[in-house]
C-alpha cells in the first residue's frame, strides 16, 4: 500500500513528464540536449569587422600602457563586441564608444574569455572597473555612472598594470581633461 504522499507524488510525475516531452524540455532523468558548437572568432576575424587603432592608459603611478584596440563605435559593433573570441594577447583591447555620455550595462553572453572592463567618462577618466568577469554570464555589469566609453582588456590586466579608477584612457574618441 502506498502512502498518501507517495500517491500524490506519483500523480504529479506523469503530467510533469508529459509536459516536458511536449514542450521539448528534458524529461525527468533525461540527459540534457547538447548545444551546437559556437563559432570560433579569431583576431583576424575581428580585424575584418572592426576598425583597429591604439589607445593608451596612464595609471596613477605615472606609467603609460599601450594597447592595440578594436573600435566598437556603432550599435552593431557594440552588440557584437568580443563575442566568440577564444583568446586575446596581453596588449589587445576593445574600445566601445557611445554616441553621448550615458549609463551603460554590459554582460558576458557568448564571451568565452574573462575580461577586465573599464568604464570611462567623457574626459577619459576610468570611473569603475569590473575585474575578471565571468565568461558566458548573463549577469549585468553596470558602469556605476555616466560614461562615454568602455575598454575591455584580458582579465588580470588591470591588477597587473595597476589600472585603478582615476586612470586616464588616452584616445581621440575621449576628450583630454581640461586644465
Amino acid at each position: 500500500m502506498m502512502s498518501k504522499f507517495t500517491m500524490s507524488a506519483g500523480r504529479w510525475l506523469a503530467p510533469v513528464f508529459l509536459i516536458c516531452v511536449h514542450l521539448g524540455g528534458p524529461a525527468l532523468g533525461a540527459a540534457p540536449a547538447s548545444q551546437p558548437a559556437a563559432p570560433e572568432v579569431t583576431a583576424k576575424d575581428l580585424d575584418r569587422a572592426f576598425e583597429r587603432d591604439t589607445l593608451q592608459i596612464a595609471t596613477p603611478d605615472a606609467r603609460l600602457h599601450r594597447f592595440n584596440t578594436w573600435i566598437a563605435d556603432d550599435d552593431q559593433r557594440r552588440q557584437r563586441g568580443l563575442m566568440f573570441i577564444r583568446q586575446l594577447r596581453p596588449d589587445d583591447s576593445m574600445l566601445f564608444i557611445y554616441p553621448q555620455p550615458m549609463t551603460v550595462a554590459m554582460w558576458m553572453k557568448n564571451t568565452y574569455v574573462p575580461l577586465d572592463i573599464l568604464f570611462v567618462a567623457a574626459d577619459g577618466k576610468v570611473i569603475h572597473i569590473a575585474q575578471n568577469t565571468e565568461p558566458l554570464s548573463l549577469k549585468t555589469i553596470e558602469s556605476g555612472g555616466i560614461v562615454l566609453g568602455v575598454v575591455e582588456l584580458p582579465a588580470g590586466t588591470a591588477a597587473r598594470l595597476k589600472i585603478t579608477p582615476g586612470a586616464q584612457v588616452i584616445h581621440a574618441a575621449l576628450s583630454a581633461p581640461q586644465r
